[in-house]
Parts: C-alpha cells; structure tokens; sequence
C-alpha cells in the first residue's frame, strides 16, 4: 500500500513523502505552550485558539493512527537577493508570486487521500495550513527533513524551499525515522535577518519577522523595522535563500506553480496606485490578494520611503489622501523619508487639518519632528 501511495504522490508533483504516527512528537506541546506564552505569536491569535489541538494530531482527530507528511518543491528559479538592490521595485517572497499553494496542494492532497481511502478502506483528514497542524514539526518527525535554525523544515535533498501538507489516516503505516539535524556550525540563516527576528538559534520571535509585519500583523508596522523592510512589500526570503541546502533543490515542478513574470520585479509606482479593484486583479489566486489592499500598500509605501529618490514622492503624496488610514499614515511617514521640511509642511497644511486617526497624526508629528 505504501508504494502505491508513493508512486500515486510523485505522480501528483510531490518531491516527498513520510510517514509518521501522531505520537512522535512529544515535545510539541512544551514548545508551543512556551512559544505562547513569551508572545511570539505576536497578534496571530489563531495559534493560541486550539493550541490543544496544534499540540496533538490526536486531540485533531482521536481516530489517527498515522500521518502522512508530503513536500512540494517551489525553488525559484533566480535568488531573491538580488532584487533588494532594486530599490525601485517591490520584493514579493516567492512562494507569493505564483498561484495560492493552498488551492494547489489542497487539490491534490485530497486527490492522494481519496486514493489511499479508496484503496485501503480507511477514513483520511486532509489539512494544507488550513488547519491546527504543525506541519514542519510533523514532517521531522516523519524523517522528511529537519527544522533549521530559521524554524524552516531543510531536506538534505530538496533544501527549504517546500510547501508542506499532511494527511492523517486511521491505517496503520510503519513509520519513518525522524530527521537529524544537520545545520551544524552555519548561522547563515540568523545572520542576515534584517530585523534579528531569531532570538537564540530554532528560535522565532513573529514579532519581528518581516514576512509576519507584512502579512499578519494588521496594523501600522512599528517604526523601529520600517528602514530593515526596505522595498519588501510582501514576505521575505532571506533566511531561506542563504542556506547552503539550497544547492540541491530544483525549481518547481508543478505547472500551476509556476512563478508569474509580472510579480518577479514590479514597480513601487505603480504599486502604490492600485486601488482595491486593480489590486484584486493583479493579485487574483496569489497569497498576496488574502492580505488585502489596504495592508499591501502600507507595505508598499515603507518601500517607497525606503528607496532613497525623491522622484518617487509624488505616489506617496497621492495617498495622502486614501480613504484608509492605514495607507495615509505610512504615506505620511514615506513622505517625510523623502520630501524636505518645506514642502512636509505644505502637505501637513493641506492634509492633516481635517485629520481624525489618531495614528495618522502622530505619524506627522513625528515626520514634522524629524
């Protein structure tokens, strides 16, 4: 049965496949309660709602008895790097410029479940980061890879560049052996965190993470990151693009995620001139379009105030004006990056008189401050 279910899974894309039972993981509860408890969840509260069941695939589902663990490839084809020297142009994390993997894995998780159901008789629960699962925590133990440094799963084969989902079924599968840890000596993943998100190696604190401020984190993102975000606009890759695994991973091969030409490298102008509509199209069946317009260009405008040229204010001053406040106060702040005091005062003049969001004024009283 197993072989058929391999076989079935790298028909489907799949670069992996383990398998692992739902108590191989003793240690969960005691690092997410700790985790929760320091905060480093930040306002991602949906961890903490049914942390009972994110600790145990059994309290998910008392009848698991096994749990499959499965990969899929993303790597992308050049490194995201190189784009952060354009200060002109919008980083988007990788995984985000292609087709929602939610609605890909998803697919074909239910497609290998229904195939193993079919097959053996037994009930099967499919889940793609779309519920409480742990799946980077499964898949160690499972022996797809380990967690690194950065918390990433690595496989010796396929580096960190996986999207990860799990089926749980109520046959009894042999299990793998669980991962080892081979990051050794390498800090390279902690080092070139922008905003030292990594409190101590294996160790996240959201709250300082880019691809949490700029997904998750709902509000205006604290002034002490907005320089570090620099031009990215949605996610960051830098802890998973230096990591020295990475040499034996291979692009995506799955079709439908493939990543789109027109989200490799975007302009920060034109960017900051999506209204929700044109944003909608743009982003349609991304990751992106799930975080909203309005948070997308806040995003975008800390990446105009942090790109160094004054021509590029003239976006800025245009959102000055935004029926969201969200957009106004960064605008506010990307214009006091880039505009001098004279003209600051002009726009204040014009702009904030009328003003009734609190964050938005104080985003001028510290830009009229600076």
């Amino acid at each position: 049965m197993r072989r058929l279910v391999e076989a079935r899974a790298r028909h489907l894309g799949f670069c992996g496949m383990r398998i692992t039972r739902p108590d191989r993981v003793p240690e969960l509860p005691g690092r997410l309660s700790a985790w929760l408890a320091a905060g480093a969840h930040g306002t991602m509260d949906w961890m903490a709602e049914r942390a009972d069941q994110r600790a145990s695939p059994a309290g998910l589902w008392p009848g698991v008895r096994s749990v499959l663990v499965l990969a899929m490839s993303y790597r992308p084809e050049e490194d995201p790097l190189t784009l952060l020297d354009r200060r002109d142009r919008g980083a988007i994390a990788a995984y985000a410029r292609r087709r929602d993997y939610h609605d890909v894995l998803k697919g074909k998780l239910k497609e290998l479940g229904g195939y193993l159901s079919a097959k053996g008789g037994q009930p099967v629960k499919v889940f793609c980061d779309t519920a409480p699962v742990m799946e980077k925590a499964l898949a160690e133990a499972a022996g797809l890879g380990w967690q690194g440094k950065h918390t990433v799963l690595i496989s010796r084969t396929h580096g960190n560049w996986l999207l990860l989902g799990a089926i749980y079924t109520s046959a009894d599968f042999e299990p793998d052996a669980p991962g080892r840890d081979r990051c050794g000596s390498c800090r390279a993943c902690l080092d070139i965190c922008p905003t030292d998100a990594f409190p101590a190696p294996y160790r996240l604190d959201a709250r300082r993470c880019i691809s949490y401020l700029t997904i998750e984190h709902p509000g205006p993102i604290p002034e002490e990151f907005r320089a570090a975000i620099g031009n990215r606009v949605f996610g960051c890759d830098d802890c998973l693009a230096v990591c020295p695994w990475n040499k034996f991973a291979r692009t995506a091969a799955e079709a439908r995620l493939a990543a789109r030409d027109d989200l490799a490298a975007p302009r920060l102008a034109e960017l900051a001139a999506l209204d929700d509509a044109a944003f909608r199209t743009l982003f349609a069946g991304t990751p992106v379009k799930r975080t909203g317009r309005d948070r997308f260009l806040r995003n975008v405008l800390i990446a105009l105030g942090n790109s160094g040229d004054p021509g590029l204010a003239g976006t800025a001053v245009d959102r000055l004006a935004d029926a969201s406040p969200l957009v106004r106060g960064m605008a506010v702040w990307a214009c006091g990056r880039l505009l001098g005091a004279e003209v600051l005062r002009g726009l204040h003049a014009r702009h904030a008189a009328g003003e009734a969001d609190p964050h938005v004024r104080a985003e001028w009283d510290r830009a009229l401050a600076a």
